[in-house]
């Protein structure tokens, strides 16, 4: 998939992929191929793994 802009969840990285769920537009390390999910996303649906970093900057 063909996107533009920075990872909507770092803001710091460009974004390569789109949250199947959300729409969050992410980059590779905060989207899950697996699942086509965000990392914002899996977190919700598995609180246990959650974020695995602390570079995340949503308000």
């Amino acid at each position: 998939m063909s996107v533009s802009g920075l990872c909507q969840i770092c803001e710091s990285r460009p974004a390569q992929e789109r949250c199947s769920n959300c729409g969050t537009l992410a980059c590779e390390k905060h989207y899950e191929r697996g699942t086509g999910l965000c990392a914002d996303c899996v977190a919700r649906a598995d609180p246990e793994r959650g974020h695995d970093d602390v570079d995340v900057h949503r308000f």
